[in-house]
């Protein structure tokens, strides 16, 4: 009997063993599914690409000082833009305003790949001078436009291995063209303007990213009760003071990266508490760590000789 207690012991160890092992590949394959390569093309204003799959990356609500242009290479990518929640299937196309706020995660289980551009508001202006057409508006998050995509692609795909400069710009102004061409539309005059007190405390926090200000004394420089401050600042801008000073300062930190200094001076320059918390917040915002960043970029560059 006592043998047989034993024997079941053993089954039962071993197979809680076996599920855990299951389980913990199952979790590695997940991490290993995590990837993200940012390029830059100085020439062309420092436009960015992007090549990416996630799993669980799940981003905070952010914004970009570019437009965001992706498709989706596989799965799906669900995310909040223009006040609602959208799903991006295989396939589609995502369009992100610059400056407006959005986040993204997986809508499957099993993640989601894309490829993605992000233009300058400059580039477009020049376009919409040429074309005596104004700087357009994107209201439409997700469309379906196959001949879009493709031109997308094969940009995106000059710009990370192509030295061909030609090449690289006839490429993107040809797929920016187009893209005003179908879905450029103006923009919806604002409901409510930001009154003077709100962006001299917007500008304060980007002057002062590395300050550590509390809400009070920011409520104190304009003069509004905190919770006024807070209530109408993120009515405004889509964001909450906080949420808004530490994607300053990751903005800051991106441009400190790229000009050599170290992970942990970046984080002391820039506000973060630590190289810690630098890595978290940068991970969170971007898909990737600091010094990958670094890596990817120092890898990715053409010479400009």
């Amino acid at each position: 009997m006592q043998d047989r207690e034993t024997d079941r012991g053993i089954k039962m160890a071993e197979s809680a063993n076996a599920q855990q092992s299951k389980a913990l590949r199952h979790k590695s394959r997940r991490q290993g599914r995590e990837r993200a390569t940012y390029r830059l093309a100085e020439e062309l204003g420092g436009l960015e690409t992007l090549s990416a799959s996630y799993h669980q990356q799940n981003f905070g609500r952010h914004s970009h000082e570019g437009f965001t242009l992706g498709i989706i290479d596989s799965g799906a990518q669900r995310f909040f833009r223009s006040g609602g929640d959208h799903v991006a299937p295989k396939h589609s196309i995502i369009l992100v305003n610059a400056d407006e706020v959005h986040n993204g995660r997986s809508a499957t289980e099993n993640g989601w790949s894309y490829r993605a551009l992000y233009p300058t508001p400059e580039q477009f202006a020049e376009l919409a001078l040429c074309s005596k057409q104004q700087v357009p508006w994107f209201a439409e998050p997700v469309v379906q436009d196959p001949l879009l995509a493709h031109l997308i692609a094969i940009t995106h795909e000059a710009l990370n291995y192509s030295s061909n400069r030609l090449q690289r710009e006839s490429l993107l102004y040809e797929t920016l063209s187009l893209l005003m061409l179908r879905h450029g539309r103006l923009k919806p005059a604002a409901t409510v303007q930001a009154g003077p007190l709100l962006n001299r405390a917007r500008q304060f926090l980007e002057d002062s990213c590395s300050s550590n200000i509390s809400l009070q004394e920011l409520a104190n420089l304009v003069q509004l009760p905190p919770f006024v401050l807070l209530r109408q600042f993120r009515a405004q801008f889509g964001l909450t003071p906080h949420q808004y000073q530490t994607q300053v300062r990751l903005i800051l930190a991106r441009k400190l990266l790229r000009l050599g200094a170290s992970p942990i001076q970046v984080a002391q320059d820039s506000g973060f508490c630590d190289q810690s918390h630098l890595n978290r917040q940068f991970k969170r915002a971007f898909g990737t760590t600091p010094g990958q960043f670094v890596q990817t970029e120092k890898s990715s560059r053409w010479s400009q000789d």
